[in-house]
């Protein structure tokens, strides 16, 4: 099941901070992804 996409907007640092924090051929999406799944395991979410 193909997830639907929408297009949100970020500066172009973020986006190339976004960029550093990624792995090698891991999209954009994959490493917002796994950076909230960080942030829930911490406990920066309630």
């Amino acid at each position: 099941m193909a997830c639907d996409l929408i297009t949100i907007q970020i500066s172009m640092m973020t986006r190339d901070r976004l960029k550093q924090l990624g792995r090698k051929g891991e999209t954009l999406d994959q490493v917002v992804n796994r950076l909230i799944g960080m942030a829930k395991k911490n406990e920066w979410f309630e």
